[in-house]
């Protein structure tokens, strides 16, 4: 048995809707299963989403105070006046602030922006910087991915006689802010068609409808913000990143050049990937840790020297923010590990005097990857006596609501059900910390506490070729609401396997069901090879790859997971460094097992473990999963009953043997004749004093002579007194095999024979016979 590390769930698509799609869209059926999976049925609508285009768009009028909007900045622009692009720290408000500048500075506009510091400004507008704004001669604001929470702020704009548009895609409050426009898709007086475009892709619709035709040179940064802000790729946004990624491949740009160069990427190569795991955390890097402005400067210059300059400055800061995660990191798992917040905690509140409040929200999804919990991190300010950080959740435990509880020490939360950020007086974090590990316990249960793994589609081996993965790639991009697929490929078995890597930690292998084949690789996953047994089907979840080398591509599959129901054998036989297999085995779910008191004396120093010794008058021990077999029994059903009263999950079998019955032997007739014949010519034989003379003048061992007399002795043939031997006077003729001690050796030459010389597959199918007929269904059963 090997046990997923998630939760799987698959999504089993209607064949006739899969059959309906690949046949009228001339789809692969992989395509087909894939897209049925994920709620697609009509084929008109499947058809605008595989294919779209400029008319995919929507009329920037649409959005609400759109005309207003660019009214009022054709007049600044024809007025001459200041005006001043308001961003926001993050690469959604970088990318917004390059496209407002971008679109004004091509009308003309006398233009300038500015991005609040996150440590001093925090986020949104600042009544500092307005304050700047107006002494500097700014009389239009127009603020781009934030401005809809600021009312205050913007109020005090317009008192000081300043006008102020708002563009923005965050939660609207109840309270909309005094501003003469707001532009916002989901707007409640406006009924946009689409409500989820990203603060970029508002600022983009704002520069479409100014510049009266669709800026295409513009889309490469609508991509970027748009996949960096975790918004829905659906509708517009689909088409931004589709469209604005063929843009980015064929840029001329300084800064998508200078990124890919600090990136190490190939320009024609950039997918959505690129963007979400290259350029988003080196630009949201500037943020959180000093100015972002830097950012919008390489994105506006036309000069290549100066965007690799400024490229530099984002990679060193991002360089900073992945030191400064890693060792926060390590110091919260340290907190954790100690159990100072208290033994496997349900909900994990850290927190550390001096934590940059600008990752711990990187830093507590780290902590819900490893411990798979609710995780808070928090900055600690003695200073200002608060502690400030963020949330994330798991599936179960809607974070808003349970912190919702707490208002009363919690003045400052806001989120959603898996994120959130507050702030908080310092001395409440340890109420917090109590207070939420109780609702924990109220409602988290065991099985909310194994992470969840979403399946879209079971797929087979003959299913997958070249052209099937790269008509894949025309399903995407992928991003939130469509993610990239995660394949599950269901009872295979493995024809190769191997470890790769400098430190082994890899796996390659071959995937084989009858002649087809497939290769898989795992990274990180070194610890199958190990868990993997011949003869197990096996299921496993990934994505599919073209792996290409000297030239030639093949279709590969990428292990995420494993998975077998089947009971496994691992074959330890042989192995005399017991450090070689034993720390391959979970000493918390094993029973390690010997039938002979020698093998109990002879591991006890060897394994750090409890060893059970059965025998007939002994009860069995507990059950528990795996069984470690270090010896073989002397009967085969005392084994047998082991098997039946355990119900193991793996077996080891080691089999420990100093001296093998099956190779010594069994003597045969013509030896018991004439032994017998030697013994009647004497009246009476001392075997201990001349046993090791007699077996070296016959070339047996002095095991066969005591075996042979032990026979005799038990057929009734022979007294023994003091280790002399006398022939009885007169004995009935009797057999050989009617000898208790000859039958079982017998039986122990034939159990060594299955257990301890047989192959592998014949070994298997000993254990598949005994353990099958202990696992018929319980209809099936017959009690007597």
């Amino acid at each position: 048995m090997i046990e997923s590390k998630k939760r799987w769930r698959m999504e089993r698509p209607d064949d006739q809707i899969v059959q309906h799609l690949k046949e009228a869209l001339n789809l692969p059926t992989v395509s087909a299963k894939l897209l049925a999976s994920r709620g697609f049925s009509d084929v008109n609508k499947t058809k605008a989403f595989l294919h779209m285009d400029e008319s995919s768009m929507h009329d920037p009028f649409l959005l609400h105070d759109m005309d207003k909007a660019v009214e009022r900045i054709k007049k600044a622009i024809a007025d001459e006046e200041m005006i001043l692009v308001y961003g926001d720290y993050d690469a959604d408000g970088v990318t917004s602030t390059s496209v407002m500048m971008t679109a004004l500075q091509q009308l003309n506009a006398n233009v300038m922006f500015a991005i609040p510091n996150r440590f001093v400004d925090g986020y949104g507008p600042s009544e500092r910087l307005f304050k700047e704004a107006f002494e500097d001669g700014v009389s239009l604001i127009i603020t781009v991915d934030n401005g809809i929470s600021g009312i205050n702020e913007i109020q005090l704009a317009k008192e000081l006689g300043m006008d102020v548009i708002v563009t923005d895609h965050h939660e609207a409050g109840e309270i909309l802010p005094p501003a003469d426009a707001i532009i916002h898709p989901r707007h409640p007086l406006g009924s946009y068609p689409f409500g989820e475009l990203a603060g970029v892709g508002v600022a983009f619709k704002v520069a479409h409808a100014l510049l009266g035709e669709v800026p295409k040179e513009l889309l490469e940064l609508v991509a970027i913000g748009t996949i960096a802000d975790l918004v829905s790729l659906h509708d517009e946004n689909r088409y931004f990143v589709q469209a604005g990624i063929k843009q980015l491949r064929m840029s001329k740009r300084p800064a998508i050049k200078a990124l890919c160069q600090i990136a190490g990427t190939e320009q024609n190569q950039i997918n959505e990937e690129t963007i979400g795991f290259m350029f988003g955390p080196r630009i949201n890097a500037l943020g959180r840790l000093a100015d972002a402005g830097p950012g919008v400067d390489m994105f506006l210059t036309t000069d290549s020297v100066e965007a690799a300059s400024l490229a530099k400055v984002l990679d060193t800061h991002n360089k900073e923010r992945q030191g400064i995660v890693s060792q926060m990191t390590e110091e919260a798992i340290a907190m954790v590990e100690s159990g100072d917040i208290g033994k496997n905690p349900l909900v994990i509140v850290v927190a550390k005097e001096g934590w940059n409040p600008g990752v711990v929200g990187i830093v507590a999804s780290r902590l819900v990857e490893k411990y798979y919990r609710p995780t808070i991190v928090l900055g600690l300010d003695s200073e200002k006596g608060i502690a400030k950080g963020s949330a994330r959740s798991i599936e179960g435990f809607h974070l808003y609501n349970e912190l919702a509880k707490n208002r009363d020490i919690l003045p400052h939360f806001g989120g959603h059900p898996m994120a959130a950020g507050m702030t908080l007086p310092l001395e409440k974090v340890t109420d917090l910390r109590t207070r939420l590990l109780e609702q924990a316990e109220q409602s988290l249960t065991e099985e909310d506490l194994l992470p969840v793994q979403q399946i879209d589609i079971s797929i087979n081996l003959e299913e997958i070729d070249l052209s099937t993965i790269e008509s894949l790639k025309q399903l995407g991009p992928f991003g939130m609401d469509f993610p990239k697929p995660m394949y599950c490929i269901e009872n295979v078995n493995i024809s190769s396997m191997r470890k790769i890597g400098a430190n082994q930690n890899h796996v390659k292998m071959e995937l084989a069901d009858g002649p087809l084949t497939l290769d898989a690789v795992g990274f990180s996953k070194g610890h199958l090879a190990d868990e993997m047994t011949p003869g197990v089907a096996v299921s496993f979840i990934g994505d599919l790859q073209i792996n290409e080398w000297n030239g030639r591509k093949k279709p590969q599959f990428m292990i995420e997971d494993a998975k077998t129901d089947e009971w496994q054998l691992y074959d330890i036989r042989g192995i005399r460094q017991v450090n070689r297999w034993h720390q391959m085995i979970l000493p918390d779910n094993t029973l390690y097992l010997a039938f002979h008191q020698s093998t109990v004396h002879h591991f006890q120093s060897l394994l750090n473990a409890d060893i059970k010794l059965i025998s007939k008058a002994q009860s069995l021990p507990d059950a528990k999963p795996y069984i470690v077999l270090l010896d073989i029994p002397e009967q085969e059903e005392v084994l047998e009953n082991v098997l039946t009263h355990v119900q193991p999950k793996r077996i080891y079998a080691h089999f420990y043997a100093p001296e093998s019955t099956y190779f010594e032997g069994m003597p045969s007739r013509d030896h018991f004749k004439w032994y017998y014949g030697f013994l009647a010519k004497r009246p009476s034989f001392d075997l201990q004093q001349h046993a090791k003379d007699l077996a070296k003048h016959k070339g047996w061992s002095e095991s066969t002579l005591f075996f042979m007399t032990e026979v005799f002795f038990d057929l009734g043939f022979v007294k023994i007194n003091s280790g002399r031997i006398d022939l009885q006077e007169t004995v009935d003729k009797r057999d050989l095999a009617e000898s208790t001690i000859y039958q079982m050796r017998e039986k122990k030459m034939q159990l060594e024979q299955k257990l301890l010389y047989a192959p592998y597959m014949e070994l298997r199918q000993w254990f598949d016979a005994r353990l099958a007929e202990q696992t018929v269904p319980e209809e099936e059963q017959v009690w007597i």
